[in-house]
């Protein structure tokens, strides 16, 4: 019988430690816990993310999508826009909800949906 695989942790690259730890705590109301000054996490978001010194921020074009959910996808893009950070794909439907993508401080590149009623 093969082992059991699940996803527990997420890593991003980390560009800005004090703006990256600002913009999240701000907008999401997430705490991290730092690893020194090239390393932090936060605990409280559902899974596990990391964000450490690396070479390239990742993008939704290239890689892996890390999709934040909320009751209110206004508000939410109205406090990313407030912080500076660029949303990068306006708002839009799809089947059971609606999001956008914006990029982080660090050039990640996330989205945040809402579920519509059926």
């Amino acid at each position: 019988m093969p082992d059991k695989f699940t996803i527990n942790y997420i890593e991003l690259p980390l560009v800005d430690h004090a703006k990256t730890k600002e913009f999240y705590e701000s907008v999401f109301g997430w705490k991290f816990q730092d690893w020194g000054p090239e390393y932090m996490c936060f605990q409280e978001a559902g899974i596990d993310i990391g964000f450490g010194k690396g070479p390239t921020p990742a993008a939704s074009s290239t890689g892996v999508l890390v999709v934040v959910q909320t009751a209110d996808l206004e508000k939410a893009e109205s406090r990313i826009k407030e912080f500076g950070c660029e949303v990068v794909t306006e708002v839009f439907e799809f089947p059971g909800g609606r999001r956008f993508h914006f990029a982080d401080p660090n050039g990640n590149v996330l989205a945040v949906w809402t579920p519509t009623e059926s």
